[in-house]
């Protein structure tokens, strides 16, 4: 009875490169249809393009007999195509498309097998080539690495594993540096296979990644319309009360106080009955450009409806009349102007703050709008804040219980203080 390891087919070198081609070139074909079912994202014609490319590249190195040319060029055409990948990941991010350093590595590659170092069939090609491999990889890694949009635990991800596969590639130097004066061939039929299939996964791999990456923008984008108002780009209702209690979870653990801000543009219903709704759409977009540019990194802005307006920010009354200030100021000067309509727009705003968490974003709402209501009664165009309201320290034991998890008042080992009167204080 034969044994399996002779019924099992050989896993020659050409064999792994017919399989890496055809693999190269369905990837490719899988990456151009993604592209044409979603045509704005010209990434997947770079990354589909550089597949197919790849498949090319490896079809002439498999049959030389059939497309008689140089044995320098298929490698070449290989790394043309990891700099068209590179290119891909710089376009999927909105950076710019680079026309010379993602195709560096062919052009080294073609100028050093000139030299006797690096003759055909020495282990000095095999070095030059993965090193040239390594190095796409790893700028490849430091692009998604870039991507501010995903957390850093995903960011870690995209990076590691790209980095991973330039390790292993860079493999072929570390061996050739400790056996160096040893007389057995380091780079033997065994390594060519290992890595040999490390290119196909290191293909799949990479594909796998691409699909992934548009899936999230796609996801994104979808999660984007959502929860943003069309008209400015900022924040709707819906969002802005997501956001905002996030914040008021993240400071009150703290013991730091919020803020909101409600802001209404002043006699907004005569411009749109006097100029029309596409100058009032303009006002309105133009002071949500002048709030978003006014407020801090961590600052909330949404659009609530109509000509109004809110923003939750961390800190106390005076943050919140500074904040408010300085929009009620920038937008009095950026509002004079709508082309050729002279309307000086302002906006009216009101301000009310919570020291700590016991106060719900809703009750912070209504105490921020009856204090916008006072500008407008005082005259517009002018910022009014809230007086603090007084928190009875019941309310505000349970507020930070329940933030920081702890037990509810009422629990064993929790008992309410009471004063002479029977209050709980």
């Amino acid at each position: 009875m034969p044994s399996l390891s002779a019924a099992s087919p050989a896993l020659d070198i050409p064999t792994l490169l017919l399989v890496s081609m055809a693999i190269s070139i369905l990837l490719g074909i899988v990456l151009l249809i993604a592209w044409w079912q979603d045509r704005g994202m010209r990434a997947l014609v770079w990354w589909g393009a550089a597949y197919l490319t790849g498949g090319i590249a490896i079809a002439l190195w498999n049959a030389p007999e059939y497309w008689p040319v140089a044995v320098d060029i298929p490698a070449a055409v290989m790394f043309a195509a990891c700099g068209a990948i590179l290119n891909g990941i710089r376009l999927f991010y909105g950076r710019r498309i680079l026309l010379v350093a993602p195709y560096a590595g062919a052009l080294v590659w073609l100028g050093l097998v000139q030299l006797p170092d690096f003759g055909e069939g020495g282990s000095g090609r095999v070095i030059l080539g993965a090193l040239i491999v390594s190095t796409y990889t790893f700028f490849i890694a430091l692009e998604l690495r870039n991507d501010r949009r995903k957390s850093r635990q995903s960011r870690t991800l995209l990076f590691a594993v790209p980095m991973a596969h330039a390790t292993i590639f860079l493999v072929p130097i570390v061996l050739n540096e400790l056996w160096a004066n040893s007389p057995a061939p380091i780079f033997g039929s065994a390594w060519l296979k290992l890595f040999a299939v490390e290119t196909i996964l290191y293909a799949v791999g990479t594909a796998f990644i691409v699909l992934l990456l548009v899936k999230d923008y796609r996801l994104e984008i979808e999660r984007t319309a959502a929860s943003t108002d069309p008209l400015t780009g900022l924040f709707n209702r819906r969002a802005f009360f997501e956001a905002a209690n996030r914040l008021r979870q993240q400071e009150g653990r703290a013991g730091r106080p919020i803020s909101i801000l409600m802001f209404d543009l002043d006699r907004f219903k005569s411009v749109n009955d006097r100029f029309g709704h596409a100058v009032g759409d303009d006002v309105i977009r133009r002071f949500a450009g002048t709030a978003s540019a006014s407020m801090r990194v961590n600052d909330i802005v949404a659009r609530f409806g109509g000509e109004e307006f809110a923003a939750v920010v961390p800190g106390g009354p005076e943050v919140a009349e500074l904040i408010g200030e300085r929009v009620r100021a920038n937008f009095e000067a950026a509002g004079v102007q709508f082309g050729d309509i002279c309307l000086s727009a302002t906006v009216s705003v009101g301000a009310a703050s919570a020291a700590d968490a016991s106060a719900t974003i809703e009750q912070l709402i209504e105490q921020a709008d009856a204090a916008l209501y006072e500008s407008k009664e005082k005259g517009r165009n002018r910022v009014t804040v809230a007086a603090p309201t007084k928190i009875h320290p019941l309310v505000q034991h349970i507020a930070a219980a329940r933030l920081a998890n702890l037990p509810r008042i009422g629990a064993p080992g929790i008992v309410p203080q009471t004063n002479a009167g029977g209050v709980v204080a």
